[in-house]
Order: C-alpha cells, then sequence, then structure tokens
C-alpha cells in the first residue's frame, strides 16, 4: 500500500498577485505567476508548495485544498465514494507534472489526490 502524504495545499484568491505578495512578505515564499494556467505556484522551503487557485463556483474565496499523494487516483476516488464523499473532478492531467483529482468528504471538505509523473533517471 502506497503511502499518502500532504504534498500540497492550494488557497483561492480572487486577486493572485496581491495574495501572492502577501504570502511572501509575511512568510518570505517564492512565488511563480503562470498567467497562462491562470494560477501562481508557491515554496515554503520545507519541501511541501502549494499554489493560489482562481475563485470560482467550485472554489469560494476562503477555501483550502490539501492535496494528498497516491497512486492509483481513480481507486482512492472509488474508496473516497464508498465511504459516503463525492467525486468532484475526476482524474486529470496536470501537463509534465502528473494527474489530480479532487473529492469531498461526507462533511463537504474539499481534498485533493496527486500522482507525480515518473521522473526518468
Amino acid at each position: 500500500m502506497s503511502e499518502h502524504h500532504v504534498v500540497h495545499i492550494e488557497f483561492s484568491a480572487d486577486e493572485r498577485e496581491a495574495a501572492g505578495k502577501f504570502y511572501s512578505d509575511h512568510f518570505g515564499w517564492e512565488i511563480a505567476h503562470d498567467p497562462q494556467m491562470n494560477y501562481a505556484m508557491f515554496e515554503t522551503g520545507d519541501n511541501l508548495g502549494g499554489g493560489l487557485n482562481p475563485v470560482n463556483e467550485n472554489n469560494p474565496a476562503g477555501t483550502v485544498i490539501v492535496y494528498i499523494s497516491t497512486d492509483d487516483i481513480d481507486a482512492s476516488l472509488t474508496k473516497a465514494k464508498s465511504l459516503g464523499g463525492k467525486t468532484i473532478t475526476p482524474k486529470t492531467e496536470i501537463p509534465e507534472m502528473g494527474w489530480f483529482g479532487l473529492f469531498s468528504d461526507p462533511t463537504g471538505n474539499l481534498v485533493g489526490l496527486f500522482t507525480a509523473l515518473e521522473k526518468e533517471n
């Protein structure tokens, strides 16, 4: 069985540049904006990073999504559903990075799953 570690955290941000500046100024995090993806990434310096997600219908302001690693997103989504959760986003590719999926737990918390792309040596 694979280990399931927290690997990524996302904060919703209507104004990602302002939010990025806040976290950079407050905590010294490195922020990288990607206008093509409408997204910003941050590095915390402790092998955990995250992003600033656009605000939308499924991701209102104030939403924080914790991403957990898994070797099999489809199986993890199926298990979440069997335990009373609901699939929000099925397994979806992130080009050149890996795959993600989202589910809500029985109490309504949004949880992300992530499988990294295998890197060649």
